[in-house]
């Protein structure tokens, strides 16, 4: 339905998502995004739609630890809209613990739904898509936790190590296909999981630096790729 370009983000009604949204919403973008919670859908689509009336702003409640919903999603997108040139799989939930301690209940199988399968999902309705249109982006959103394991990372660190080889994967079998698959490794970033903790904000990643590097990484020719970014507050690890 949709002609101008598009990206299609998950999980982006604040934090990193909602800064990917502004920057392509005031880049002309048409964006459409998702999140769980249907009062904060409908609040970033009205408050994007007013401060970007030239971008499209599309926004839909999704359950992504939902396989059905997550399905639903990705078709919506690749049925309305026929210019989907990037899809960023942001969605992700962290609990901290230890995987061998007996207290910890780590819930690895929510965590894998979310921050694994929700990608692996999204890509199965719309890798075909861009393949058929011989062009397109992939992102996923994973984090230092999916190249480093540190203390209390949990199953958090195994479900990013998971969508870290998932992202390797599918940037070898589609490189031939025009199709660019980017690896986001960020430390930590002041969003609203942070929010309450007495560090300033300046010690933290500013989620709007993401967003500027995804932007940059997805203007380039059609012979370059960034494969994967590390970034990290100036200061280290927190």
């Amino acid at each position: 339905m949709q002609n101008s370009k598009t990206i299609v983000v998950t999980g982006a009604s604040r934090g990193i998502g909602r800064a990917i949204l502004e920057k392509y919403a005031q880049n002309g973008w048409h964006v459409v995004f998702c999140s769980k919670n249907a009062d904060s859908v409908a609040k970033t689509t009205q408050e994007l739609t007013q401060k970007y009336p030239q971008s499209l702003i599309d926004g839909q409640v999704c359950d992504m630890s939902q396989k059905t919903a997550v399905l639903d999603f990705a078709t919506y997108c690749s049925t309305n809209y026929s210019n989907v040139q990037i899809l960023v799989n942001n969605a992700g939930v962290y609990i901290p613990g230890e995987i061998s301690s007996g207290n910890y209940d780590d819930n690895l199988e929510e965590l894998m739904q979310i921050n694994l399968y929700s990608a692996y999902w999204m890509g199965k309705i719309l890798i075909p898509y861009m393949e058929a249109k011989k062009n397109g982006y992939i992102v996923n959103i994973s984090s230092i936790a999916g190249i480093q394991a540190y203390p209390n990372g949990g199953s958090y660190a195994v479900t990013k190590f998971a969508l870290t080889g998932y992202t390797k994967t599918i940037r070898e079998e589609l490189k031939t296909k025009n199709i660019k698959v980017i690896g986001i490794y960020p430390g930590a970033t002041y969003t609203d999981s942070w929010s309450s903790s007495d560090l300033p904000a300046e010690r933290f990643v500013a989620p709007q630096d993401i967003a500027d590097i995804i932007f940059q990484a997805t203007s380039l020719s059609n012979s370059a790729v960034v494969e994967d970014i590390i970034i990290r507050p100036q200061l280290g690890d927190i």
